[in-house]
């Protein structure tokens, strides 16, 4: 990465991490892939109960074979017999790892949810919430953020899951009303009432969707 963009999010980050800490969730910075893969199994810790959702940052930095292959109760809805099961243990682990769709200059972390499943667990249920936050994913404000997730992160992922939305088909937000629309559920995490629970790795790097 160019060193100027990697200065430019190394102090943005800071930014974030103090709005963050302003909202009961603890937050750090990593300068690498590797070193937010490192900090993420710190985080989570050996023989923890871990999942997650379809969460493209994890694949990307490698958690997903860092759990399967480590000692970790790591809970994979993608490999499981039940899936539904696999989902709803989701509410009872250690650590549920999600990214988001867009996060503000001061900490507002914004998802939107088909299912819904991600934005449930990140609001009421692990013990503990990770999130692996590319800093392409930082933006000015709340309204920029709820612009990102439509009309960026949701038209990618109607192109990953192969959904006939029109988004798909434009690339562009319709607000549409489809059967098979991703942007059932908008959560906007602005505070985390149990101080602990939430935690943020901003990674320098352009990850996720």
């Amino acid at each position: 990465m160019d060193a100027n963009v990697s200065k430019r999010n190394e102090l943005l980050a800071q930014t974030v991490i103090k709005g963050l800490g302003r909202r009961n969730i603890t937050a750090e910075y990593a300068v690498s892939r590797e070193d937010a893969l490192a900090q993420a199994l710190a985080y989570i810790g050996e023989g923890s109960s871990v999942t997650m959702g379809g969460c493209a940052t994890a694949h990307q930095i490698g958690l997903n074979d860092a759990l399967t292959s480590g000692n970790y109760n790591f809970i994979d809805r993608d490999k499981a017999e039940d899936r539904r099961a696999a989902m709803l243990a989701a509410y009872d682990v250690d650590v549920y790892v999600a990214s988001a769709n867009a996060i503000t200059n001061d900490g507002v972390i914004v998802n939107i949810d088909g299912n819904s499943n991600r934005t449930s667990a990140i609001a009421y249920g692990p013990r503990h919430v990770l999130f692996l936050i590319g800093m392409n994913k930082v933006c000015g404000d709340l309204d920029a953020a709820i612009k990102r997730a439509r009309n960026v992160a949701a038209p990618i992922n109607a192109q990953r899951f192969d959904i006939n939305t029109p988004c798909r088909k434009t690339g562009a937000c319709a607000d549409c009303k489809s059967q098979d629309t991703i942007c059932c559920n908008f959560l906007i995490t602005r505070f985390s009432h149990h101080p602990g629970r939430m935690h943020a790795i901003l990674i320098n790097d352009s990850l996720g969707f």
